[in-house]
């Protein structure tokens, strides 16, 4: 149980991190159909930095609790999000190699989570 009390807010906090991502696709998506023009894009941008500076400080708060080679291996959980987002907001589809990838990824995150 302990261990899962320093698990959530760690990765709630990576959720946050790969939003940006999403913020980025769609100004991207909004400046391809409108322009500069687009006040879509705006707010996009914004919500992607504004999400940057809260990330930093949540990962700042976060990582105090945690090991650091632990909290880093973590991160890379930010791929497999990416690809949530990308499926469930902008219905891409996901390739076999993209499934062979996350695998691979959640095999070596939980290695060094059981070594902790």
């Amino acid at each position: 149980m302990e261990r899962l009390k320093k698990f959530i807010p760690l990765h709630l906090t990576i959720m946050l991190f790969s939003l940006t991502g999403v913020f980025s696709k769609a100004a991207s998506v909004c400046y391809d159909r409108e322009g500069l023009r687009s006040p879509m894009l705006y707010l996009f941008l914004f919500l992607m930095l504004l999400n940057c500076g809260v990330y930093a400080i949540a990962w700042q708060k976060v990582i105090a609790h945690l090991e650091l080679n632990v909290a880093y291996a973590n991160r890379e959980v930010y791929m497999v999000w990416s690809q949530v987002w990308a499926v469930l907001i902008f219905q891409e589809r996901l390739s076999v190699s993209n499934m062979i990838g996350l695998l691979t990824v959640m095999a070596g995150v939980w290695m060094v989570v059981m070594h902790e």
